[in-house]
């Protein structure tokens, strides 16, 4: 096949797009740095400009159009790039760096596409050379093919028995070093459920379940408030509940405030002086929320990289799972195939940024059917892949919403009695830890059983 006159593999507009993007906003690169390099960049200019940018960063620079002028004009490369007007240029060519990950993707194909293309045409010359050796041509064919995979990334997390063991035991120490009591993750706020996961652990899925009005959100919101007072930042995605409805919930619980007197528009001035307080207090917490009508888990994933390159995400909870954005544009998918589908979008994206991600999801109808309404695994809605893909799942229970005077496993009386039921746990235990909460359900706390249950239970 003739290729004398094709144009080589390229994608100027999206090498000026990346670069434009790290001019104009100082998280861009750290997304894109591990993944390119200057000679990726098909264009000379943006070769010279990405050099630079990357000599920046390294060094710990501020990045803007400015500073990049200077850099460029200490290197001697400033006229070569085209001056000033095109680095201004350049800044103007993109909006945000929304897209720079998937755009460095296509400049890396381009780049690996271009490498292909020259190895090849070499080896094919060197093929028709009979003054060459075919021995030689062979073994430069094979380093060609060696260097292409090894750019391509493909065998990037392939790690031998003596690298693993190494990770692994450093990881182990991590642990060891960062244990309080036990808790070697994110801590609970309940010491039945602490003692039981050790905290919520990096890079796992965990899956919190229930039917409508159990409890998923303010579980979700303890965990959250919990969390976050230990330094740990959160992201909450919520899909169902506006944030200053979730304000209110974490303004009830960190308060003595009514609850309906604040609901209803009339807390007396000593609520509201408290309120004022209390949100001053809360305002300080490392919370991050998005309340978007429309969330997909490729905008979480976004998203939250964002917050990580920021260090501004150790947590991440998604309200809820079937309200999620699911339209793939691929045709002949059913319902389930789209949950499961963002249930594994979920758990790559608890181990890409190495944090634990908590995933409510709806229970089936078929849970109230149960004695007593207390749900099982199998009545997760609508897709086996939770289960599948969790490493950890929680089923909510309040067996006083099935008007049970009476915990039938526990003993314990329901009046404000609620039930986390880990009914999987990859790398633990299963069980039940018992919380107690208030009527409204916005203050949740170890559940301390009734004396006279444990006396009872003693003999």
């Amino acid at each position: 096949m003739n290729t004398e006159n094709r144009v080589s593999p390229q994608a100027p507009e999206i090498e000026e797009a990346i670069i434009g993007a790290c001019l104009i906003e100082q998280e861009a690169l750290p997304l894109i740095a591990d993944k390119l390099r200057p000679e990726m960049f098909y264009d000379d200019h943006h070769q010279l400009i990405f050099a630079a940018l990357m000599a920046m960063y390294h060094a710990g620079k501020k990045i803007d159009i400015l500073t990049v002028k200077e850099e460029l004009a200490r290197r001697g490369n400033l006229d070569a790039i085209g001056g000033p007007y095109a680095i201004v240029q350049l800044s103007s060519k993109v909006a945000s760096s929304a897209h720079i990950e998937y755009h460095a993707q296509i400049i890396h194909q381009k780049y690996l596409a271009r490498e292909m293309v020259v190895g090849f045409n070499k080896l094919l010359t060197c093929a028709m050379d009979e003054t060459i050796d075919i021995d030689d041509t062979l073994i430069d064919a094979h380093n060609l093919l060696d260097r292409l995979e090894g750019e391509s990334g493909h065998n990037a997390h392939i790690r031998d028995m003596e690298t693993l063991m190494a990770d692994t035991m450093e990881e182990a120490e991590q642990r060891i070093a960062k244990s309080v009591n036990g808790i070697t993750g994110i801590p609970t706020g309940l010491t039945d459920l602490n003692r039981m996961t050790s905290g919520l652990q990096n890079g796992e899925l965990i899956a919190i379940a229930a039917r409508p009005s159990v409890g998923k959100t303010a579980f979700a919101l303890h965990l959250a408030r919990q969390a976050a007072m230990q330094k740990h930042a959160v992201a909450v995605y919520s899909l169902e509940m506006q944030g200053e409805r979730l304000a209110d919930r974490w303004l009830l619980s960190a308060s003595d405030i009514n609850p309906y007197r604040w609901r209803t528009g009339i807390p007396n001035p000593h609520e509201v002086a408290e309120a004022h307080t209390t949100a001053a207090e809360l305002a300080r917490l490392p919370i991050h929320v998005d309340d978007s009508t429309s969330i997909s888990m490729d905008h979480v994933r976004s998203s939250a990289r964002l917050l990580k390159s920021k260090s501004a995400c150790d947590l991440i909870i998604i309200d809820y799972l079937q309200l999620c954005d699911m339209n793939t544009g691929q045709k002949n998918r059913n319902r389930e195939q789209e949950v499961a589908q963002a249930t594994r979008k979920a758990k790559l994206l608890a181990k890409e940024l190495n944090v634990p991600v908590v995933l409510l999801c709806q229970l089936n109808r078929e849970s109230e059917g149960r004695p007593g309404g207390r749900p099982e695994l199998f009545h997760l809605r609508e897709s086996g892949a939770i289960e599948q893909d969790a490493d950890v799942v929680m089923l909510l229970y309040r067996p006083a919403l099935a008007r049970l005077t009476t915990d039938r496993e526990s003993g314990y009386p329901t009046e404000g009695l609620g039930v986390v039921i880990v009914a999987k746990q990859r790398n633990g235990e299963t069980g039940n830890a018992y919380f107690s909460h208030n009527p409204s359900l916005t203050k949740i706390t170890d559940y301390t059983p009734p004396l006279e249950v444990l006396l009872k239970q003693a003999k």
